[in-house]
């Protein structure tokens, strides 16, 4: 009788103690060790740019027309992901799907995610060509924090 006393008084206190340890941390969320961000919620990645890169004047037109050029090229590519997601997904209704057409939409979406990323590094390939020589360590220092900029509030 006492090692049934003992043991059952044991697994309620084990049982209090993991509810309670579950409850702070749900009260308390997740916290994690992330760095603070970089990109505050209300500033632009473009106002971010040119602070970084001290651009001049005639820096922030030219920045302005890569910026609209890239903007272009990733609305295109967003629509065809977009469209191409739309079919893959619409095959679910169908009783067989085939492998063939499954697996070329698939590789379609591949093939354009390629595409944004190439056309992301591009777009950064060309702000180093505005950049004047006493600015390339600014760059060189913005793109190892570009990760972090540009991954601030996704989910």
């Amino acid at each position: 009788m006492e090692k049934t006393k003992l043991l059952t008084i044991t697994t309620i206190g084990l049982l209090l103690l993991n509810l309670t340890t579950l409850g702070f941390l749900i009260i308390s969320g997740p916290k994690g060790h992330r760095p603070p961000p970089l990109l505050e919620e209300n500033t632009k990645p473009r106002e971010l740019i040119i602070d970084k890169l001290h651009f001049n004047g005639n820096q922030q037109k030219e920045y302005d027309i890569l910026i609209k050029y890239h903007q272009e090229k990733i609305k295109s590519l967003d629509n065809d992901i977009r469209y191409t997601k739309n079919e893959l997904y619409s095959k679910l209704s169908q009783k067989e799907v085939s492998v063939k057409i499954k697996d070329s939409l698939a590789s379609l979406l591949a093939g354009y995610q390629k595409q944004v990323e190439e056309t992301h590094f591009k777009h950064f390939e060309d702000i180093k060509k505005i950049c004047h020589s006493d600015q390339l360590d600014d760059y060189k220092a913005l793109t190892e924090e570009l990760s972090r900029i540009f991954a601030f509030n996704k989910p």
